[in-house]
C-alpha cells in the first residue's frame, strides 16, 4: 500500500509518499480502507521531533513514523472478538491517542474497533475524517469528558461546566478546528456565544450560530466583552491571559493550548482553569456521528489534499488562519 513517512525530524518536505506492507490486525482491531485522513496539530508535532515538549518530556521516537490519528473509510476485515463491526461497513475515528501510533496517513490501517464508530451516513468521508480528533476535543471540554484519567497539564481531572440557556460562552480561535465545532456545541446547548476570529470567517462562524463577533485584528475581546461563564481559547500563549478580565467571578477558563496564568489572580477572580487531553472514544464519536447525521453539527473543510501531497497540506497547516479542517483524500 501506499503511506505517507518519515525518516527523521523536520519540515513538511520530509514526509515521503513510499511504498509499505498492509498492516496486519490483532484482537480488537479491525482493517479498514482509509478513504480520507483529517489532519491535526499533534501530527505536525510528531514530525517536528516533539519540539513543542520539554526536552525531558520527548519521547523517543523511532523512525521511520506513519503520522496521523484521524480516519474515515471503509472496514475490509476484522478481529474474531469484534463485535459491532463488519466488512464493508462505513467508520470514522480518532486511533489511538494520546500516543503516535495512528498511522492513518495510509491507504490501510489496523484500528481498534474501541476507537470507531459507524460514519454518519448524511456526510461524506472528507467530513467525516475531519471531525474526530477536534470534535472530540470540543466534546470532552464542554459536554462530557468521558474518563477519569488526570489532566498530564495538571493532574487534576476535567470537570465539564454544564452549558445551559442563558448562560455566554467566549470562543477564542472559533473558526480552527476545535473553535468551530465549540461554537456549534455551545449553541447546540442553548448558549450565548461569541466567536472571536480574524474578519474574514464571520460569515462562516455567523452560519454557525455564533450570536456575536469580534475581530481580533480591529479589538482586543477584553474591551469589548464581559460577563462570560465559559471561554474556552483554542490560541493558548502569553496573550491567553488577558481573557481572564471578560469572566465573570466564578466562570471558567478552558485553555485547549498551553498558557500561562497568574494562580493568585485566578484565585482572586474566582476563576476556574481546566484543561484536558483528548482520548480516543469510540462511543462518544457514535452519540456524535448522531448530531452530525442530523445536520445540528456541521464540519468546515479548509482545504484538501491528495495522500500524495501530505507535506503541502502540512504547509498550509503552518501558514495558519485556518476555516475548520485540513483533510487528506487518500481513496479518489
Amino acid at each position: 500500500m501506499k503511506a505517507i513517512q518519515f525518516h527523521r525530524a523536520g519540515g513538511p518536505e520530509v514526509l515521503r509518499y513510499e511504498e509499505v506492507p498492509v498492516p496486519g490486525i490483532g484482537p480488537g482491531e479491525v482493517l479498514v480502507r482509509v478513504h480520507a485522513a483529517g489532519i491535526n496539530p499533534p501530527d505536525w508535532y510528531l514530525r517536528e521531533g516533539m519540539k513543542v515538549m520539554p526536552a525531558e518530556m520527548r519521547p523517543t521516537l523511532e523512525f521511520p513514523l506513519i503520522p496521523g490519528t484521524d480516519l474515515s473509510g471503509v472496514v475490509e476485515a476484522v478481529a474474531p472478538d469484534v463485535l459491532g463491526f463488519a466488512p464493508g461497513d462505513e467508520v470514522f475515528g480518532m486511533l489511538r491517542f494520546p500516543g503516535f501510533d495512528g498511522r492513518t496517513y495510509a491507504e490501510y490501517v489496523a484500528a481498534p474497533a474501541s476507537d470507531l464508530a459507524h460514519k454518519p451516513a448524511g456526510i461524506g468521508h472528507v467530513q467525516a475524517a475531519g471531525a474526530p480528533m477536534a470534535l472530540l476535543t470540543a466534546w470532552q471540554y464542554l459536554i462530557d469528558l468521558g474518563h477519569d484519567v488526570p489532566s498530564p497539564f495538571t493532574g487534576q481531572v476535567h470537570q465539564p461546566v454544564p452549558i445551559t440557556p442563558g448562560m455566554t460562552v467566549l470562543v477564542n480561535g472559533a473558526a480552527g478546528g476545535v473553535g468551530h465545532f465549540a461554537v456549534q456545541l455551545a449553541k447546540w446547548k442553548g448558549a450565548h456565544v461569541i466567536a472571536v476570529a480574524s474578519g474574514r470567517h464571520e460569515q462562516f462562524l455567523r452560519e454557525l450560530g455564533a450570536d456575536e463577533f469580534v475581530d481580533y485584528t480591529k479589538t482586543r475581546a477584553a474591551d469589548v466583552a464581559g460577563g462570560v461563564d465559559v471561554v474556552i481559547d483554542t490560541v493558548g500563549g502569553p496573550d491567553s491571559a488577558r481573557l481572564l478580565t471578560v469572566l465573570r467571578r466564578g466562570g471558567t477558563m478552558l485553555p485547549v493550548f498551553f498558557a500561562p496564568y497568574d494562580p493568585q489572580e485566578t484565585a482572586r477572580r474566582g476563576i476556574a482553569v481546566s484543561n484536558i487531553q483528548v482520548r480516543s472514544n469510540g462511543p462518544q464519536l457514535a452519540e456524535i456521528g448522531r448530531l452530525l447525521d442530523e445536520g445540528k453539527l456541521l464540519v468546515g473543510v479548509d482545504s484538501t489534499y491528495p495522500l500524495a501531497e501530505a507535506g503541502s497540506a502540512h504547509a498550509r497547516a503552518a501558514r495558519g488562519h485556518i476555516q475548520g479542517k485540513i483533510v487528506l483524500r487518500v481513496t479518489p
